[in-house]
């Protein structure tokens, strides 16, 4: 319903308020209103000793243009007009804390179906509880959570820290309740700290081609380019790293970020990978597994801290690399 085709009455004047505060659609008030009118009108008549059939069908009927009401018993096609004497005052009463829920979860639905359309998108929020479970994210006018699923172990965050979170997901749960479930742990927001830090990334001249995370240890990122004159790495790299450290800056201070050059070549993508280890050989690549040597002094490297380094090469890549030193 258009605010502006509300009478100008106390009742229309005080919807049309709550629907330009809360930015609420007036219909949606009014059948709020409607809703709680029938649960008070149940609730006083059980409150009398009245005993109502669940199998009972009621109407309340809201004229929106005077705030007037009356409560209907519908029976097929009969309508029987079953307002008590008096009601409007216990109404009023009995009524406010449905009414005021019923606006709040429409108020809610207002904004879910805003950030429905921004899923997959980064976001600020403010860490407003945590418990063992997860953190409650405060986001603009409404709360997110960021499951421990989702969260990094590596990061040890405070109520009252702004982050950035990776809208992952709008999910309902069994009582029918709705949450935006918030990730810093999925690969998908490292890509999106790329596209908000590397223009280049933001306006698809260079893509992310492979993301592979180890939350809070170490990512490696495979770019590329088709334009000429761009050079992916460098891009996302930024003059004297600075853009690579502005995205190293939102992450957890052990997490480190290796950007390489995708290529669609499996030895020389497997070889690149690796990085920063030097002088990888690929030997062969039989039934999914990558034989590779390097030379002695960059075994460590290539292996990685708790083998990390080749572990997410091989998610890269497709394969699972085994890499050993060079025979002398």
């Amino acid at each position: 319903m258009d605010l502006k085709k509300l009478p100008k009455t106390e009742f229309a004047a005080a919807v049309a308020q709550i629907a330009g505060e809360r930015n609420i659609d007036v219909q949606l008030i009014l059948d709020s209103i409607e809703l709680g009118l029938i649960s008070a009108y149940k609730r006083d008549q059980k409150e009398h000793g009245t005993i109502i059939d669940e199998e009972t069908k009621f109407e309340a009927e809201l004229s929106p243009e005077t705030g007037s009401f009356k409560i209907v018993e519908v029976d097929d096609d009969k309508r029987k007009d079953v307002t008590p004497p008096g009601f409007g005052r216990i109404a009023a009463q009995t009524a406010k804390q449905v009414i005021d829920q019923s606006i709040h979860e429409a108020e809610k639905e207002t904004i879910l179906t805003e950030y429905r359309k921004k899923i997959g998108a980064l976001i600020s929020g403010t860490i407003l509880k945590i418990d063992g479970f997860k953190q409650t994210v405060g986001v603009g006018r409404i709360e997110a959570i960021c499951p421990r699923e989702e969260q990094v172990k590596a990061e040890d965050l405070a109520v009252g820290d702004k982050k950035l979170f990776l809208i992952k997901d709008i999910i309902k749960d069994e009582s029918g309740r709705s949450d935006i479930i918030l990730s810093r742990r999925d690969p998908e927001f490292i890509k999106q700290l790329f596209a908000r830090e590397v223009p280049e990334v933001g306006n698809r001249s260079v893509i992310v081609e492979k993301i592979a995370r180890n939350a809070g240890v170490r990512t490696k990122v495979a770019v590329s380019s088709k334009e000429a004159g761009i050079d992916p790495i460098g891009s996302c790299i930024g003059q004297k790293g600075s853009r690579v450290q502005s995205i190293l800056g939102e992450l957890s201070h052990e997490e480190k970020v290796d950007v390489i050059q995708f290529s669609k070549n499996l030895s020389q993508f497997i070889a690149q990978a690796l990085s920063p280890a030097e002088g990888v050989k690929v030997v062969s690549v039989e039934n999914g597994t990558a034989f590779v040597t390097v030379p002695e002094n960059q075994l460590a490297l290539a292996i990685g801290s708790g083998g990390d380094n080749v572990h997410l090469a091989g998610i890269l890549a497709g394969v699972e690399i085994k890499v050993q030193a060079e025979k002398t």
